[in-house]
């Protein structure tokens, strides 16, 4: 069992280390986005929901298709991959890197390489429950796929998008000043009282 712990984690520390060798040209833009996506100030979630209210605004004035939507979200990644790396330095200045910061970039990467790999997990449970339990798989499946067509039908597509990047881009700050789990303890202590009253009515 510590065999297999020690691999794990040495597998961790050489994905890390390469992920961060990857991304080095991007560090003080992670770092930047780290602490708006954290919220440590208290104006940056307006100013999240501002920039994506305006961002899906401007999309749905210029209505592209999909096509389009497409090339011009790819061509803007291509255009930030080449000129981030050489603008990044001379913006925030790559001379006042610090042992702090340089911890954070750490974090951040190995927080990526732990969410890459629980998306990996799910994606092989999802493959061995297929193998194991054929109909529970085809079950889940249809009845989860057409659940989200359901809401997909009743949302409008592009509201449904602002929704899920809006609540994707608040979810660290959420997670990071404990918004999340104060809400799930709520539902937790109503379902739990729900389930009380039930039993005394049963009784």
């Amino acid at each position: 069992m510590a065999e297999g712990d020690n691999r794990s984690s040495n597998l961790l520390a050489v994905e890390t280390a390469s992920l961060e060798e990857q991304l080095q040209g991007w560090g003080e833009v992670m770092l930047m986005a780290d602490k708006v996506l954290r919220w440590e100030r208290a104006w940056f979630p307006p100013a999240i929901m501002g920039v994506v209210s305006l961002l899906f605004l401007i999309i749905y004035y210029l209505d592209p298709s999909v096509l389009s939507g497409v090339s011009c979200f790819v061509m803007f990644l291509c255009l930030a991959d080449y000129l981030v790396p050489i603008l990044a330095p001379r913006i925030f200045g790559s001379n006042k890197w610090t042992t702090e910061q340089q911890q954070r970039f750490h974090e951040i990467c190995s927080n990526l390489v732990k969410t890459r790999r629980r998306a990996v997990g799910w994606w092989k449970r999802l493959f061995s429950l297929k193998e194991e339990k054929p109909k529970m798989y085809f079950m889940t499946m249809i009845i989860s796929l057409a659940a989200v067509a359901w809401v997909g039908q009743q949302v409008h597509n592009l509201l449904l998008t602002y929704l899920i990047v809006t609540f994707v881009l608040l979810l660290p700050g959420l997670n990071q000043h404990g918004i999340i789990l104060k809400y799930i303890g709520m539902a937790k202590r109503e379902i739990n009282k729900l389930l009380k009253q039930k039993e005394k009515k049963n009784e």
